[in-house]
Formats: structure tokens, sequence, C-alpha cells
């Protein structure tokens, strides 16, 4: 999963497209960059880190334009090389070219064995990069038609960026995986992944960009080159809704927040429980949680805080301690969990170590009983649309029935969402992509299907 920006007609882009960034760190964490074009020519600062860990005033200054597109990362296809850093910066026959790109190519295996076999040569592991040779290896006149062939070959998911001799291009796949949206502010246009990020902006929201929608953007006037084949129907991600994007964004006209109330209040419709306190896993399941509150009638409670303040990495100590990560990151408020019995909502469950942790620590803290429920149902399948989820062995749900995930996190009740419940709470964009949960995958897996993938999930 990862954050895209594209600024154009905006002075100082390079500046509101690390604005936008900041907004969707919580996208990607590992990497991030940012080019801007002054004219044709693009200016590239990357790095590993955080967006604050990355620029600085003077490396921002550098920066020059009113074109500029950013990217935050965190690696899917591709893995963690530092080569894979976006945005992806060429220089091609007609000039130069820079992609950031949020999904995950079902097919870029079988892409990069044709291009290499025809004399490409890769610099990363990306999937992304493959969008770059088939620009070059494009045979049409224009810029608008490559960047058509190109597309055309791509098949998952993908939102991208892109920019062309200083012209900004976007562009969403035909299911419409992962979201992209456009904006405008002053002049000029933005497309972000995520509504939170035109807020940071200042800027006005506009529309969504549709699945199989690709526009050239100049200032302020947005043209639509084309539409990419259409798909049997639209698919976006409702794992987005579930827990990826801010609750105070808005995907596909759903409200996040709304969405995640939602999930909350069908997830006490079918799992009731009599308890003292509902409490989140802080942060994605807070909405969650309060949404289960508001339905049952039990008291919604602050009885985990979450430290916000831990680094990516930490140093753990020497001896084995299964429950340090938890504990680093969350704390119990013993006034509030002392005595009582709790509901702990959480918004999916996937290897589940985190739970058990987090289940120990209740228990240590005086809560008498521990109810976990689930604003989603299990988590069985391996997503290959661009979710950094583990391989489906290691998958809690794919391996164990509930009765048995709930004796293994130790806890008096385990409630999932059930896949039908969490469709008809969001039902108005849908239909949905439920991959992960229902094992239907809407794009074709091109390289699992030829043998160059693990069914298992992606590779990294």
């Amino acid at each position: 999963m990862c954050g895209v920006v594209g600024i154009s007609g905006v002075e100082n882009a390079a500046q509101q497209a690390f604005l936008a960034m900041y907004a969707l760190q919580h996208r990607g964490q590992e990497a991030g960059g940012i080019v801007a074009f002054d004219g044709e020519d693009g200016r590239l600062h990357k790095g590993s880190g955080l967006v604050s860990e990355i620029f600085d005033p003077e490396s921002l200054k550098g920066l020059r334009g009113n074109t500029a597109i950013g990217h935050v990362r965190y690696s899917t296809a591709g893995g963690s090389d530092p080569a894979n850093i976006q945005p992806i910066t060429a220089r091609y026959r007609l000039g130069e070219l820079a992609l950031a790109h949020n999904g995950n190519l079902t097919n870029q295996r079988a892409l990069r064995t044709s291009l290499v076999e025809d004399g490409a040569i890769f610099s990363s592991s990306s999937d992304s990069e493959t969008l770059v040779h088939l620009m070059a290896k494009s045979r049409a006149k224009t810029v608008d038609d490559q960047v058509m062939d190109a597309l055309s070959h791509l098949v998952g998911a993908f939102s991208m960026a892109l920019v062309v001799r200083g012209k900004l291009y976007a562009a969403r796949d035909p299911r419409g995986f992962r979201p992209l949206i456009l904006g405008r502010k002053g002049n000029g246009h933005v497309v972000v992944s995520e509504t939170c990020a035109l807020d940071i902006l200042g800027a006005t929201y506009l529309r969504d960009l549709e699945p199989g929608e690709v526009v050239r953007i100049e200032s302020n006037e947005v043209h639509e080159i084309g539409r990419l084949d259409p798909a049997p129907q639209p698919a976006p991600c409702i794992f987005e809704l579930v827990y990826f994007a801010r609750p105070d964004s808005s995907l596909w006209g759903e409200s996040v927040d709304r969405a995640r109330r939602a999930f909350g209040r069908q997830l006490a419709k079918e799992n009731p429980i009599s308890a003292d306190a509902v409490i989140a896993v802080p942060d994605s399941a807070n909405s969650a949680a309060l949404g289960y509150a508001e339905e049952s009638g039990i008291p919604f409670e602050l009885g985990l805080l979450r430290n916000h303040y831990v680094g990516r990495t930490f140093i753990k100590p020497e001896q084995k301690d299964r429950d340090f990560g938890a504990r680093m990151k969350y704390n119990p408020v013993r006034d509030v969990l002392a005595g009582k019995r709790v509901v702990v909502v959480d918004d999916s469950l996937v290897r589940g170590t985190t739970s058990r942790s987090l289940v120990r620590m209740l228990k240590s803290v005086g809560s008498t009983e521990v109810h976990f429920r689930i604003g989603s149902p299990p988590v069985r399948f391996p997503c290959f649309y661009g979710i950094d989820m583990p391989t489906k062995g290691e998958l809690i749900g794919s391996t164990l029935e509930v009765h048995e995930i709930e004796k293994q996190l130790g806890v008096d009740s385990l409630g999932y969402l059930s896949l039908e419940g969490m469709v008809s709470a969001v039902g108005q964009a849908g239909p949905y992509c439920t991959a992960c949960f229902s094992g239907r995958y809407p794009a074709p897996l091109v390289d699992v299907e030829e043998g160059l993938a693990s069914e298992d999930g992606p590779a990294l």
C-alpha cells in the first residue's frame, strides 16, 4: 500500500506535495520522494524513512516548479530495496518521465520477462518500473497515445500519477481497486490517494477518478485522454474502509468514519454480549468501537492508549519477550479495565500475535472477562492488489476455525462481522473487492496462473 500525490499549476508544487504526503503518511512509512518539474526538467529527492526524515527546507527549496508528484511507500511488490523508492524517473526518446504508483500488477512478472527478452534493462525489482519500459517501447506517436498504450498492457491494481515532459497524467485501473481523488487548488489541480490530503492543502474536492479513466492535467485544465477497457464491474477494495484509509477521508462517496461505525453497529447486532465497557484497539478501530457501543448500549471507554512516538525500529530485550512489541505500542488504563467485563473491538485479525498479547495485558490489569469483536470477516486469503498481507499460511483465519482462534487468543468469546453484514453496511459504493475475505479475485492473477508467482501470496 502506498500514497500518491500529483500537483499541476500550483506555485511551489513540491512543498504542496510534501504537505499532502504528511497527510498520507499512514499509507507508507518506509520511504518517500518528490520529483518537481520546472518546464520539462525534473529534480528528484527521495530516501528511506518518514516524510519528516527525508525532507528539510533546503531539499525542498531545490525542488523548483509548479508541477510535482510525490509518493510514500509501504513495500509490497519489489520489497524494501532503495532502488524501489518512488517516484521512478527515466529519460526516454520523448523526454523525462516520472511515475508514482499505488497498487500491485498481477501480470508484472510476465511483462518483465517479455520486456527483458526484448532487451529492456531493469534497475529495480518494483513492478512499477514495468510501465517505464512499456512507455519506451511504445510505437505510438504522441505522449497521450503512449500512456494509453502502456497502461493497456497492465493487469491488476494501479492508481498512478505520471509526469511526461512536464505534463501531469493520472490513471486508475479498470476495476478501481485503489482510490485516486481529483481536487482543485487555486488555478491548478491536484490528485491524491485520499481526501484528507486535500484538506491539508486547502484544496477543493472535485471528484474521484473513475475506474479505467486516464486524464492529462495542464494547470487549470483536465483533459480525459481515454478509457481503458472496462471491467465487468468496478471492485474498489473494501479493506481501505476497514483499515487502511484515514477516518477523516471519504472514499468512493463513503465517509470512512461512517463506514467503520456502520461496521461496528452491524457487528453488535450479529455478536451481542453482556459487558461493562467497549474499548477499541487504537487507532484504526476507534470508529468501529464507537458504532458497537452505540448499537449495544454498552459504554465506550478509553481502555487502551496508543504510544504515537514508537519509531519504525526499536531495540528488543535480549530475552525473548512475546509481549514486548504490544507493550511498546499500547498501554492499558487500569482504572477503566480493573474488575470489568470488556468488549475489545479491532478492525481486523491477521496473524493474531498482537491480539494474544493484548488479551494477556488486559487480564493482567484485572479485567474479569475479555470478549474480542472484529469489525470484518476472517482474513483468509492473501492480497494480490497492493496490500502487504502475510502469506496464506501465516493468516490465522486461514489455518484455524473461529473456535480454535478463540482458544488460541485466550479470550472469553470471539465474534467476527459476517461478509454479508460488512458489504451490506456500506453497499452504496459497491460492489467491492473482498478477495482477502472471500477468495474471489476480481482481476486475473496472471503471474499465478502462469506459474510465475505463488498462490500463497506475492513474493516480496
